[in-house]
């Protein structure tokens, strides 16, 4: 399953997120992975694609981190499934 998170930099400072990564990597637990990330301009936003069959992990690797990023998870699918799944429908 893929997952959109939507990091918020606490305090709207990335550093101490930038440190973390530098310093540990990314923390994330075995049978989690990274797809890809973005950063808004600004550096107050990071969207991250991860993929998991066990939400579980995700959760695990979000508690490394939320002492300095705030989350908002979405499960999401690719948009040709979407489409997929949508065109009974239409």
């Amino acid at each position: 399953m893929l997952f959109m998170i939507i990091e918020r930099f606490k305090g709207g400072d990335p550093l101490p997120v930038y440190r973390r990564l530098r310093d540990r990597g990314r923390l994330a637990p075995e049978g989690l992975q990274y797809i890809s990330s973005w950063v808004d301009d600004k550096f107050e936003l990071c969207f991250q694609l991860m993929e998991t069959a066990d939400r579980a992990l995700l959760d695990t690797w979000i508690a490394n981190w939320n002492d300095v990023v705030d989350f908002e998870v979405h499960a999401v699918l690719p948009s040709q499934r979407a489409a997929e799944l949508i065109a009974p429908r239409l």
